[in-house]
């Protein structure tokens, strides 16, 4: 006997693929007070990428194998943690600093869109998809993160009992899949202000990765998606800039099977912090198994685990340099 079972095909769950890049290849992730310190240190942070991106890309065709390798480029801009200027003074700076060293920007976003774009909460919907991974031995008495706002790579050592018969004695943190000796995290994702929730750097990044990995979706549709420029002027308003603007028409797509990011190295401890969250991420399943299938076709297979597509080059910063880590 077949068990048969009868379901309405518009109640099937769908997702939508995106077009894929082989890479996308992120040409910098400034914050305000870069932008502060002038056109000499956005130049000088272009003319340092521009060394690197040629290995990004060789890297990039000799997985792409006989095919021509899809590589497209972006530029993140910080407009959620502090505003500086308008997009009208400082997009064409952006520009014309990497022209000059020899680099194109694809797709400009900004970081605000990673918390909210096109009305969709986007960081909201990826906490929801939060799934902590509990340490060998652990017995839940720490709250979930849902409530903290505090991810971890393993086991927390034990805090003090409210009373003094409940002390214990310290133990030391354990990180869940130590290789020999614990690298133990704990990620701070957001902070609750006066009714305001504030996403963290390393939070909206890891959403950010997403965006860029193809795997961000609203009730299965894209979200986070570019809108093409009409090569007019930019606004005098950072939100009347779209999140993800595409400044080039013949860019190839801007999600893409892996992401390599090229940044100061200031900002290693956060994108630490980010493969912390991608790992603890229920990824919508069906767009991973779309991305999974497709770059088996293209003979570029993509690592199972979603943090091991990311990759990043960390450069050294001028000594003159006085800006400080985010």
């Amino acid at each position: 006997m077949t068990d048969v079972v009868f379901q309405e095909t518009s109640a099937e769950p769908r997702t939508q693929a995106v077009p894929l890049s082989h890479l996308s290849l992120e040409l910098g992730h400034l914050y305000m007070e870069d932008f502060e310190a002038g056109p000499k240190r956005l130049g000088e942070h272009f003319a340092e990428v521009r060394i690197w991106v040629e290995a990004a890309r060789a890297s990039a065709a000799r997985r792409a194998g006989s095919g021509r390798p899809r590589i497209s480029t972006c530029f993140l801009i910080d407009d959620y943690f502090s505003r500086f200027s308008t997009p009208a003074e400082l997009v064409p700076l952006i520009l014309k600093e990497a022209e000059e060293a020899g680099l194109t920007i694809d797709y400009l976003a900004r970081e605000s869109g990673c918390a909210v774009a096109d009305r969709v909460e986007l960081a909201e919907s990826v906490m929801h998809r939060l799934v902590e991974s509990p340490p060998p031995g652990s017995y839940g008495s720490r709250p979930p993160v849902s409530r903290t706002g505090w991810l971890a790579n393993g086991q927390r050592s034990p805090g003090r009992g409210a009373a003094l018969a409940e002390v214990t004695a310290w133990q030391p943190p354990q990180e869940t899949a130590a290789r020999n000796h614990s690298v133990f995290m704990d990620v701070e994702l957001w902070t609750d202000q006066d009714g305001r929730r504030q996403w963290s750097c390393p939070f909206l990044a890891a959403v950010w990765q997403l965006a860029r990995l193809g795997l961000l979706r609203h009730l299965g549709e894209p979200v986070l998606t570019p809108k093409p420029w009409d090569g007019g002027d930019f606004p005098h308003d950072w939100d009347r800039l779209p999140p993800l603007l595409q400044l080039n028409p013949d860019a190839d797509p801007f999600s893409a099977y892996r992401t390599c990011t090229l940044m100061p190295n200031r900002f290693l401890a956060v994108e630490d912090a980010v493969r912390v969250i991608l790992d603890q991420i229920d990824v919508d399943a069906r767009a991973l198994e779309q991305i999974d299938k497709r770059s088996r076709g293209e003979q570029a297979e993509v690592p199972a685990a979603v943090a091991q597509r990311a990759s990043y080059v960390f450069y050294e910063e001028p000594a003159e340099s006085s800006i400080e880590g985010a």
